[in-house]
């Protein structure tokens, strides 16, 4: 092919949430990174709105909280339409509302401030995985363009161009049920919040510009097959049979559909072609669930490729990502398609939505539901001995004064390398670590032992995305440590 030829390490195509996070995760992981996104500009549409608290704490967790200013917070979030309290342990209860236009803004700023190459305007036409190496064809408005690199991942949303070219199985269905959704300014209707009537579900929330989002469905209406955006008056008449209402008068400022297509790839790694995101899995986007989802993937997937492509990696590292974000993904879409029955079906489900209804007040079921969607359940199989946090994330975490700086360990877990927590006036971390290269970087601290529920935790190794990979309660381990799971998560076997 002619014209100019680039080489890297990874490339991410999409510049969106997903792939910018990716981005500036792998290149704190120390790899080089090209962007390839066929958009020229970034997005200004509100798209989606909601992040939950993992993916806060996650943000906050590489320092990211100061680039947006406040955002609105609401412990009230909802099981298919029913009110659900999402309030649980973590520093950001409940959902926050931040436009996805800022979220790629900031997450831009990050992953460019790290270092990464974003090349807009240029859209991937062939994707060749040698079994050496990933190229890619991209054409932009220079011309064509060979990125050449040992992986590239495809962070290119629903419709991945990556999934289509390298003919990636994307097993589920279609839609069946449709929302009509748009942002329109100079209406005046009633607040609702997923109010079921006899012909369908009307939704509708004024933001503080005046701008109000509707979203539509009606009762019985089969999905169109659309080659793009439904017109706007497709939607004011679909608003208008379901309320009784004429919203043809407003401006749209912004038209889409979705429906309750459900779709998940078999595998998320195709040799050295790998998927995150919406090119991964397909779903209602349902109370946030799908950008939220997304960006957990890149987060789990950055510090490990990353360690791939530098000769860090053990060889089964990598293979985590597809068996770790895989199975999780599996289970999100699972519970997004019984919200989808619960809220777009008709009169049938009533009977069904009166009987959640009357589970979530029991706790327990409200507190299971809330993990769920708020992604504060995930445990992930990294083997270990049995303790109540290997697996988990860790909880933020209040530490004395070190050596290794910050007071929390969320502020220490900023370096992207990790974390051993353990005692004050204990052995010597570099026993408990056992040998090891200088290229760990782990960095130490200790637990305060005067906030509740840190005193007496004994030794704790977190890996780069802050779940726990080794405990032992005891203030002296065994001597060999966490050995096994050093080997497993930070360095070559």
């Amino acid at each position: 092919m002619p014209g100019d030829r680039l080489d890297t390490q990874v490339i991410v195509v999409g510049a969106g949430p997903v792939g910018l996070l990716l981005a500036g995760e792998l290149r704190l992981g120390g790899a080089h990174v090209v962007v390839l996104e066929r958009r020229a500009a970034p997005t200004t549409d509100s798209r989606a709105s909601t992040l939950h608290a993992r993916t806060m704490e996650i943000l906050d967790s590489r320092g990211l909280l100061d680039g947006i200013p406040a955002p609105p917070n609401d412990p009230r979030g909802h099981f298919a339409g029913i009110p659900l309290d999402l309030t649980l342990p973590s520093s950001f209860p409940g959902q926050w509302k931040v436009p996805q236009s800022d979220t790629e803004r900031l997450l831009g700023r990050w992953a460019a401030g790290l270092g990464a190459e974003i090349r807009r305007g240029h859209e991937v036409r062939a994707v060749t995985d040698t079994g050496e190496h990933v190229e890619a064809e991209a054409y932009g408005d220079d011309g064509p363009v060979l990125v050449r690199g040992t992986h590239l991942v495809a962070c290119d949303g629903e419709d991945s161009t990556v999934r289509d070219l390298i003919g990636a199985g994307f097993p589920g269905h279609d839609a069946r049920r449709e929302l009509l959704r748009a942002d329109v300014e100079g209406i005046e209707v009633p607040d609702r919040r997923f109010e079921r009537r006899p012909d369908g579900l009307a939704i509708a929330a004024r933001r503080p510009d005046g701008v109000t989002r509707i979203m539509v469905h009606e009762h019985g209406a089969r999905p169109p097959h659309r080659t793009g955006a439904p017109a706007f008056g497709e939607i004011s008449r679909a608003w208008k049979r379901v309320t009784g209402e004429d919203i043809g008068g407003g401006t749209p400022l912004w038209v889409n559909a979705f429906g309750d297509a459900a779709r998940q790839l078999a595998h998320y790694r195709h040799g050295r072609v790998l998927f995150a995101g919406d090119a991964a899995h397909r779903q209602l986007p349902i109370g946030g669930q799908a950008l939220n989802l997304g960006l957990q993937d890149a987060f789990n997937l950055g510090w490990k490729l990353a360690a791939e492509v530098t000769g860090r990696a053990h060889p089964e590292l990598l293979d985590s990502y597809h068996d770790e974000r895989h199975t999780i993904g599996r289970r999100v879409l699972s519970a997004i398609e019984a919200q989808a029955m619960l809220l777009l079906g008709g009169p049938e489900v009533e009977p069904l939505r009166a009987l959640i209804t009357e589970l979530i007040g029991h706790e327990d079921v409200r507190a299971h539901l809330a993990a769920t969607i708020s992604g504060l359940d995930i445990r992930y199989d990294v083997g270990g001995p049995s303790h109540p946090l290997v697996g988990a994330r860790l909880p933020q975490t209040p530490l004395v004064a070190s050596a290794s700086g910050g007071t929390t360990s969320t502020e220490l877990l900023r370096s992207g390398r990790g974390l051993l927590l353990g005692p004050g006036g204990g052995p010597d971390p570099q026993r408990v670590l056992g040998p090891a290269p200088d290229s760990r970087g782990i960095p130490f601290a200790t637990p305060d032992p005067s906030h509740p529920g840190t005193a007496g935790t004994g030794w704790t190794l977190v890996r780069p995305d802050g779940h726990v990979v080794w405990a032992d309660p005891s203030d002296t381990p065994p001597h060999e440590g966490p050995a096994q799971a050093l080997t497993r998560w930070f360095d070559r076997a």
